[in-house]
């Protein structure tokens, strides 16, 4: 690929892993909320750990306050929301535009929680919204290739931080397998030795997770 090709490549991939970053982390944290509201003032502290991100919190409340709204910070939901929309308007003319409307509606539904009294209600509504989103990316976008790129993005991603949450097994063999076969489709150059190397750490269940975080990195040669 060229250039310009290479260029629009990463941008739609990425498209494709912010949007999953949102939705994986935002169900994690609907999972753990009740646990940091009820349990330990430190629970919160776990998942930045496995998130890789600094502790700017300091505290539960703070957490749970910030890291779904904080647009000054740049691991919050919400900042990881914004790059999936700039990215979305970058490839406006290849995804189109009601494509893009899900996913700025998904903005939109953060920013309206940050200032209501039941903000996992409103929250709710990001994950609709990008579910929307991937229904609407199979429907409307005819270009396999391009689809292909998107959900590769998606794949990487949700295998990326099912392996920092130390997921079963079962489901990271499951994710492999649909990373597998749509890194394939995308026409892109891959890392062979990356897949071999998923491969027999998660089929034997001998995985060192942060080893695998860094080598699916760079699967794809962008």
């Amino acid at each position: 690929m060229g250039i310009i090709a290479l260029e629009r490549a990463s941008g739609l991939y990425w498209l494709g892993r912010y949007n999953e970053r949102v939705y994986t982390t935002l169900r994690e944290f609907f999972v753990g909320y009740d646990r940091m509201i009820d349990e330990s003032e430190d629970s919160y502290r776990e998942l930045c750990n496995m998130l890789d991100i600094p502790d700017v919190y300091g505290s539960k409340m703070e957490f749970i306050n910030r890291y779904p709204f904080d647009e000054n910070n740049v691991d919050s939901i919400i900042s990881n929301m914004t790059r999936a929309y700039d990215n979305a308007m970058v490839m406006r003319d290849v995804i189109g535009t009601e494509t893009i409307s899900y996913v700025e509606m998904a903005l939109s539904a953060i920013r309206k929680a940050k200032n209501t009294q039941a903000p996992l209600l409103e929250l709710q509504e990001v994950i609709d919204y990008i579910l929307a989103f991937w229904g609407y990316v199979d429907d409307s976008i005819d270009d396999r290739g391009i689809r292909s790129i998107i959900k590769a993005g998606r794949r990487v991603e949700r295998l990326d931080l099912y392996l920092r949450f130390e997921r079963p097994a079962s489901m990271l063999e499951r994710e492999f397998a649909k990373l597998k076969s749509r890194i394939k489709l995308t026409g892109l150059s891959y890392d062979e030795s990356v897949i071999d190397y998923l491969d027999r750490a998660i089929s034997e269940n001998k995985i060192n997770y942060s080893e695998a975080v860094l080598k699916l990195e760079n699967i794809l040669k962008l």
